[in-house]
């Protein structure tokens, strides 16, 4: 795959933004992030998996020995799992491995799982930062594979005394920390993220290479025009919604990472974006009519890449009314349709991003990188604290009282 690119651009009209707001974001803006840069390298606090002098606590010496598995069970919720299934889809033409994620509890998954597939012959990696969430113990516990000695099991969690360490102290299987001062939606690009893509056979240097780099130089004018317009949106109101439209398959699951990532860290106090993702060209023919003639209460992010395919159609079968497909590559096609659809949003002036993205690992780490820093900014803008969840812990609360 030849091309490599990685394009930002913002067309957010000024019309939307109130001035002041701008100018006092203006103004905060180099404060937060120099604390942001500060925290991820002197304090290690939740972004620190961003920093150069990060380091993981396993040594690929020590787990070299489970790469001789060839199917591999990921087990996790929300942010355990995520990252890792967006690095696994975006880069699966480099992957040879099979790779499951078990992400919900779903009987009919377990049961095909247990039905074929040998499980002595299936390394399982399973993940839950406070090694308590109560889904994936669930689906351990269904599959019966937590047994003494095991092989073929990898525990990450915190080091404390949760169920993930106890068991892996009593049953003497391998652990790895996780380190309690990274939340799981931001933890990707630590060892939950890349002890997957490790055994994945992926470059996880390259994944983690330059993280911040681009947006401490050449684009951080594009993170500072992004995160004052973004929280410029979010305080008015009037745009609640954030439709990530997707001509890019392979980013779907990196889509579902980004919208837990911003669902969770900014829909606090009554305010937040709700992010849904749309899938082009063929939701064209179902939602696009709403899009650009229903309310105008939506930001669209547009995803893409300039990935060219040999391939060409050849129309000799059609009339020459559709002559305009002949020799044309796949991507072509869906490129002009993307086109066509950011053209009629500018005549109807609603607000739009694009993201063209090339499959790389460089690619994939920097896209990471940058939605975790932009969401962390946004959140200290409005003064949200975009680390916690206190909605969700509360449901978890509740959960448990239920079923006892």
């Amino acid at each position: 795959m030849k091309n490599k690119k990685l394009v930002y651009k913002n067309h957010i009209q000024e019309k939307y933004l109130d001035k002041n707001l701008k100018k006092k974001y203006l103004k905060s803006f180099p404060q937060i992030l120099k604390a942001i840069y500060f925290g991820l390298d002197e304090r290690k606090d939740v972004a620190h998996s961003l920093s150069k002098r990060f380091r993981f606590n396993f040594k690929t010496k020590d787990i070299s020995h489970f790469k001789k598995y060839n199917t591999v069970v990921v087990i996790g919720m929300g942010g355990s799992i995520l990252g890792s299934e967006a690095i696994y889809d975006f880069l699966n033409y480099k992957i040879k491995k099979k790779f499951i994620f078990l992400n919900n509890i779903n009987g009919k998954n377990i049961t095909e799982i247990k039905k074929n597939t040998n499980l002595k012959k299936v390394l399982f990696i399973l993940i839950s930062k406070s090694g308590k969430t109560i889904e994936t113990l669930t689906n351990i516990i269904a599959l019966k594979i937590i047994k003494k000695n095991s092989k073929n099991v990898i525990l990450i969690s915190e080091r404390s005394n949760n169920p993930f360490y106890v068991l892996a102290k009593k049953m003497k299987l391998f652990h790895v920390e996780h380190k309690h001062y990274i939340g799981g939606r931001f933890s990707v690009l630590s060892e939950v993220g890349m002890l997957p893509a490790y055994f994945m056979g992926l470059n996880i240097r390259e994944i983690r290479k330059n993280l911040t780099k681009n947006f401490k130089q050449n684009k951080k004018i594009f993170l500072k025009d992004s995160t004052i317009k973004l929280a410029n949106l979010f305080q008015a109101k009037k745009f609640k919604n954030l439709v990530f439209f997707n001509y890019h398959p392979e980013l779907n699951k990196f889509l579902c990472w980004c919208q837990q990532l911003i669902a969770e860290s900014l829909g606090k106090k009554g305010k937040g974006f709700f992010p849904t993702i749309s899938t082009g060209p063929k939701d064209h023919h179902s939602l696009l009519q709403l899009y650009l003639d229903g309310p105008k209460d939506k930001i669209f992010y547009i995803f893409s890449n300039s990935y060219n395919d040999k391939k060409k159609l050849n129309t000799k079968f059609l009339d020459k009314s559709y002559k305009f497909l002949n020799k044309k590559n796949l991507n072509q096609i869906k490129i002009a349709q993307k086109n066509a659809f950011i053209k009629a949003l500018k005549k109807k002036e609603i607000p739009y991003r694009e993201f063209i993205v090339d499959s790389s690992e460089k690619n994939l780490g920097e896209l990471f990188a940058y939605f975790m820093l932009e969401t962390i900014i946004v959140g200290k803008l409005v003064n949200i604290n975009p680390f916690d969840q206190p909605a969700v812990e509360q449901v978890k609360i509740d959960t448990k009282k239920i079923l006892n």
